[in-house]
């Protein structure tokens, strides 16, 4: 049997929860008992944030990217989530990672505010390489691990993500969203993804929905306006998914 099968074996023990925005991952901080790290795994001068600190059999990391150093926001995008899925990796070796967070969704494809979705494929937008097989390159495709146990017992909605670095969308943007059969698109799964997947790390995506993409009202707007209540309900439904996660091999989920 190979180490990999071994562990496979075992019950879930190292989880690492990738979290953009310092307002989504707070109430889980609190929630979960979570301390900041003092003496941070990241390198030194990052703005990257680790709390941590056990919870029922679980060793539980929320691993925020902090603030910009320079405009003070919340350090969003693929390039923070990339960097930081990475050196968590690196660091802490979990067992699988979720990366949780809003989204916005399409009514189109029957999303609606405070929907909790969660991701069987993750793909790019806005990495258009109109050349043969670097095409299939910039869409990234990549899949979640299967959980049709933790799916039936949470009663989630399941669909595909599709991620790019703005929060709005381009004609060229939403072309490639459709081609990618989305029903929410965010700024960092997808980046999360192909990180988890370089280093082999089982990675479950789990949204909400902010904002309608393709409704009337502006999508900044409607973001800030939702953003309090369905983070509430995003953490709700993560904490369903750690207190099911807990005890089981990954092959149970």
């Amino acid at each position: 049997m190979a180490p990999g099968d071994e562990k496979s074996q075992e019950a879930i023990s190292s989880i690492v929860i990738i979290i953009a925005m310092q307002a989504e991952a707070m109430p889980l901080v609190n929630k979960f008992d979570l301390k900041e790290d003092q003496n941070s795994v990241f390198p030194e001068g990052v703005p990257w944030v680790r709390y941590h600190g056990t919870y029922k059999d679980l060793h539980l990391n929320i691993i925020w990217p902090g603030k910009d150093s320079t405009l003070g926001v919340d350090s969003v995008g693929t390039v923070s989530a990339s960097l930081v899925t990475y050196a968590s990796i690196q660091a802490l070796k979990p067992d699988l990672i979720i990366n949780a967070g809003t989204a916005g969704g399409f009514k189109a494809k029957g999303a609606s505010i405070g929907d909790i979705f969660l991701v069987s494929d993750v793909a790019f937008h806005d990495r258009r390489i109109p050349i043969p097989v670097f095409d299939l390159y910039g869409v990234g495709l990549r899949h979640a691990l299967s959980t049709p146990n933790l799916l039936k017992e949470l009663n989630l909605k399941v669909c595909k993500l599709s991620t790019g670095d703005s929060l709005d969308m381009s004609p060229q943007d939403e072309a490639t969203i459709i081609a990618n059969d989305a029903t929410v698109k965010d700024m960092e799964g997808a980046a999360v993804g192909y990180v988890a997947d370089l280093w082999k790390v089982p990675a479950i995506f789990v949204k909400a929905v902010t904002d309608i993409v393709d409704g009337e009202k502006p999508t900044a707007e409607e973001f800030m306006q939702n953003l309090a209540a369905v983070t509430a309900a995003l953490d709700t439904a993560v904490t369903q998914v750690v207190d099911f996660i807990n005890g089981k091999r990954l092959s149970e989920l």
